[in-house]
């Protein structure tokens, strides 16, 4: 079968002909459908991320899969050949959360394999393109609204970058009742784009009227909870000095520069906090199918673009250079 394989000492990518897996005891193997294409794909091939748990010496990528249950192994009762399915971005072993298409081998591929209890139905409704990214840009902003940054009704909120998983966060923070919701990006398609999906106000963070607009948008209090979608320095200071009393800086976008606070002594005052967040669980992951099976929501603006698997590494390419500014790019079989 076709897969899209990462030599990880030389990080040079190559869509390759490998060997098609079978599923052993309580695994199902995938005959994928539709495979999202991840800014954190991208760092994987740059090296600035890399496999953390074992020193793996070449790894299939794509954490965000959806496709049909293809193959039942031993002992799997739960789940049938047939069955449309996602699949969960990690796997637990032990304590420790193993990711897929980093850890061990992904879903940019004509199969793939995976615990039986790693895999989500899906509705017969939901489309392949729009399920596959479900367990990481959606679930992700997801769990960072519910449960890190545990957003209130009726509070006014701000995000920062509107890409991939930001502009997922901007629909479901309007879902859970925030009010406003503030976008915040350079790019005006973004701007544009976040509007469309929910925002209240959408603020290019360039602007010299910035803060003012934030102190009116707020009636004076400012943010009750800032998240970064971005991953820059300067983002983190311009969202924290957003922040209102008891506000809260929720950090989603990976960076490995220091994290820098203005007005120390105010954050203290204040009584503002700093909360990191990373990925998401499976219930969240369950949350956002149920949310969708329930018509609460729904993905088809975020397909930016659908390429063969063929084509991975011009996919990359064109996510790395933000080509049409892409919430999405999708890889099919």
């Amino acid at each position: 079968m076709l897969a899209g394989r990462l030599h990880v000492p030389t990080r040079a990518f190559a869509v390759e002909d490998v060997p098609t897996p079978s599923a052993g005891p309580g695994e199902v193997r995938i005959a994928v459908a539709a495979a999202g294409v991840c800014l954190s794909d991208v760092h994987l091939v740059q090296g600035v991320l890399t496999p953390r748990l074992l020193p793996v010496d070449t790894v299939t990528l794509g954490h965000e899969v959806a496709g049909t249950v293809d193959q039942v192994g031993e002992g799997v009762r739960s789940l049938a050949v047939g069955r449309r399915v996602l699949l969960q971005a990690g796997e637990e072993r032990a304590g420790t959360t193993w990711t897929r298409g980093v850890d061990l081998d992904g879903g940019w591929a004509e199969f793939a394999l995976a615990r039986a209890d790693t895999v989500v139905p899906i509705p017969d409704g939901l489309p392949f393109e729009q399920a596959c990214f479900i367990p990481d840009a959606v679930s992700t902003p997801w769990a960072a609204i519910v449960d890190t940054a545990r957003v209130r009704p009726a509070r006014p909120v701000g995000v920062w970058g509107v890409g991939g998983l930001g502009v997922h966060a901007v629909q479901l923070l309007r879902l859970v009742g925030a009010a406003p919701v503030v976008a915040v990006d350079p790019l005006p398609a973004a701007r544009s784009r976040a509007l469309e999906l929910g925002a209240d106000a959408a603020l290019d963070p360039g602007d010299e009227e910035f803060a003012a607009s934030i102190t009116t948008l707020t009636g004076g209090r400012g943010l009750d909870v800032a998240f970064d979608f971005a991953g820059a320095p300067a983002v983190r200071e311009q969202a924290a000095a957003a922040l209102g009393r008891g506000g809260r800086l929720v950090l989603v976008g990976l960076s490995d520069h220091p994290v820098v606070l203005p007005g120390g002594t105010a954050f203290s005052v204040l009584r503002q906090q700093l909360l990191g967040h990373y990925g998401s669980e499976p219930q969240h992951v369950q949350d956002v199918v149920d949310l969708v099976r329930a018509g609460r929501v729904e993905f088809s603006r975020s397909v930016s673009r659908v390429l063969p698997l063929a084509d991975a590494a011009a996919a990359l390419e064109a996510l790395e250079r933000g080509d049409g500014d892409p919430v999405r790019i999708v890889l099919v079989p």
